[in-house]
């Protein structure tokens, strides 16, 4: 940009602030239009977000980079006609407000500017003021809003001022027809602006005013295209069989074609995982309670898109990407002696994993000087009636037929100044600490990969590919949670919207590398110790035989899942029998005995045989597992389908 050209924006931009700050009431409107320094960067206005969700996390971490401690985000679910997100961050300033709006892609994040308008550090610029490191950094997160809608107001206000600033903002749809100025600027949109009498000095924070939802994303949120299908098989349904399309198990409840009026499904409104009277801490951890609580109910494969609306899953991928502590404590501060296996991962190319003897009472973050999570700043997150903390959890897994019964937990960090290289060609020093968390099974399977976090905030899901491993583990990937914690570089890696990276980056390109030694190491290490164990109870039980039966589900599992340590999962058939407690607590797959086998066994059959009987039928459902011929069918299909079976295999004794 030339100097006259910058010496022009200056003063136009001075002028704008001058009118806002002499402007009392909405009787006084200032008057604007957004303006982009690039026309690509204008493209931003048009949506460059994948997900309704995407738009909200985006506001978020705006909350969080102005030192907010408290973010309420309503929804007005399930109607949607109305989203706002409020924080008690430091607010903005009619000159910080002004220069957001007319440099959309031109942040005064990260940039000298910063410390004049109050949003950052005065010495470090990539610090908030209160000196959380910055999530944002090139200026489009206040528009992720056009995911949602073309329209939403701003009020926001700072500390000791005695107004408050409201702007109403109607973007403009991006078209390559649009006309560009000489000075490459590119209309985005109309503003108004004025400032209001506050009746609180001392109050601060900015709240985001959602209106006009847009049709495809109000569908979205209203989980429109789950409900249309149910109606039209519903329909279809002349007989009224049994649905073939069943509801998500839990779901905020929907609307008929009114858009207004709730409609009950199954006879409720909606069906959630709490109740009205929890707190949202206990809400949101009956949330994450309720996947691992499928496990005990017979569906080893817990899928969220199965179980949640899109709601829920929104909440579910909020509570993911944020800066917030662990539903149940951040891994690097437990005590993992008695209940884990802890291993530090090796840089070095060929290098091995290292066992690492932990006593009881030392939390790991101790013993190896971990850092991530050693600080964390105060930032609650609101959604509706949930409190949201990161839905992983570590302890208190479901019992396993693996030989290996407790998780395997691999540490990793690394330091790489790339000595030698120009910074133009590496971005510059990279530094991370992960882990890699093993265990027979994973839920929901959603979570099943990797996933990176920089700065605490992640904008990207879990990759189950793992940087697309091309070794053949495919059973060892699915029984691994990966997060990998960005304390320095790798920023520049990320695409514009924060949910991809450029894989051809140094930096992702190094810690591609990285990940893949470090899945090795995890391999060679479960192997061997999976190894010892069975060496171990070999001995220990040298006049012990597994059946025939037993032997041909085994040998068929193995085969099939490529893995020598695993077992096929075990199986109780619950008769509601008290005294089965421990056995139906520690099987994998559960089943109603009363669904699938007659309640009353005929003459001819005697105990011992029912006995074989039901050791038969528990060999060919691991014989469908070993297939994954299971794992897409419903609960009632699988009895039903078991059922079957039975009457055969009875008939034929």
């Amino acid at each position: 940009m030339q100097d006259s050209d910058l010496h022009r924006k200056q003063i136009e931009e001075a002028s704008i602030v001058q009118q806002i700050q002499s402007s009392e009431g909405s009787e006084h409107v200032v008057k604007t239009i957004l303006k982009t320094d690039e026309r690509v960067i204008a493209r931003v206005t048009d949506g460059i977000y994948r997900q309704p969700a995407s738009a909200l996390r985006e506001l978020i971490s705006n909350a969080y980079d102005a030192d907010a401690t408290r973010v309420v985000i309503k929804t007005d679910a399930p109607r949607f006609d109305k989203i706002s997100i409020e924080d008690n961050g430091l607010g903005m300033t009619p000159e910080a407000l002004t220069h957001m709006l007319l440099h959309i892609g031109g942040s005064a994040k990260r940039q000298l500017i910063g410390k004049d308008l109050g949003i950052t550090d005065k010495k470090d610029p990539t610090l908030s003021p209160s000196g959380r490191k910055l999530i944002g950094k090139i200026g489009i997160g206040i528009f992720s809003v056009s995911q949602l809608t073309h329209k939403f107001q701003i009020i926001t206000k700072v500390k000791g001022d005695k107004y408050r600033t409201v702007a109403t903002v109607v973007l403009k749809q991006y078209s390559d027809d649009n006309p560009i100025s000489a000075t490459n600027e590119y209309e985005s949109g109309k503003v108004n602006i004025w400032r209001e009498k506050a009746t609180d000095n001392d109050a601060q924070g900015t709240t985001i005013v959602l209106t006009n939802i847009k049709p495809q994303a109000r569908d979205t949120l209203m989980s429109k295209d789950i409900w249309s299908g149910l109606e039209d098989a519903d329909d279809d349904n002349v007989s009224n069989e049994p649905r073939l399309i069943e509801p998500p198990k839990f779901h905020i409840g929907r609307v008929d074609s009114t858009g207004q009026n709730l409609k009950k499904t199954n006879g409720a409104l909606s069906n959630m995982p709490w109740q009205s009277s929890d707190s949202p801490e206990q809400a949101f951890d009956k949330l994450v309670h309720s996947v691992w609580d499928e496990i005990l109910h017979s569906n080893p494969n817990p899928q969220l898109e199965k179980l949640f609306d899109y709601y829920l899953q929104m909440a579910w991928q909020l509570s993911l990407a944020l800066p917030i502590p662990y539903v149940r404590g951040h891994l690097f501060d437990m005590d993992l002696s008695g209940w884990a296996e802890t291993y530090l991962l090796s840089n070095e190319r060929k290098g091995q994993a290292k066992h690492v003897e932990l006593t009881k009472g030392k939390i790991i973050r101790d013993v190896l000087g971990l850092e991530d999570g050693k600080k964390i700043s105060t930032f609650d997150v609101f959604f509706d009636d949930l409190k949201l903390s990161r839905p992983i959890k570590y302890k208190g897994m479901p019992a396993a037929s693996h030989s290996i019964k407790k998780p395997l937990i691999f540490i990793g960090r690394c330091q790489e100044s790339f000595k030698g290289y120009p910074i133009e060609v590496t971005g510059g020093p990279l530094e991370f600490e992960a882990y890699l968390f093993w265990t027979p099974k994973v839920a929901p399977t959603e979570h099943r990969g990797v996933l990176v976090r920089i700065n605490g905030a992640s904008g990207t899901l879990f990759d189950p590919s793992f940087m697309n491993y091309q070794v053949s583990e495919q059973t060892r990937t699915r029984q691994t949670t990966c997060e990998i914690f960005i304390r320095k570089g790798f920023d520049s890696a990320l695409n514009i919207d924060r949910e991809s990276f450029n894989f051809s980056h140094p930096h992702a390109v190094y810690i591609t590398r990285w990940l893949h030694g470090a899945l090795r190491q995890l391999a060679t290490a479960q192997k061997k110790y999976a190894n010892e164990i069975r060496v171990a109870e070999r001995n220990e039980s040298q006049t012990q035989t597994l059946t025939n039966l037993q032997q041909i589900a085994e040998d068929l599992w193995k085969e099939e899942t490529k893995d020598v340590a695993s077992q096929p999962p075990s199986i109780v058939f619950d008769d509601n029998n008290s005294q089965q407690g421990k056995l139906i607590e520690d099987a994998d797959m559960r089943f109603n005995r009363a669904s699938i086998v007659q309640n009353k066994r005929p003459k001819t059959v005697s105990a011992a045989q029912s006995i074989i009987l039901d050791e038969k039928l528990k060999a060919i459902v691991q014989v469908l597992a070993s297939f994954n011929l299971l794992d897409n069918l419903s609960k009632t299909k699988q009895e039903r389908l078991l059922k079957a079976i039975y009457q055969i295999i009875e008939t034929t004794e």
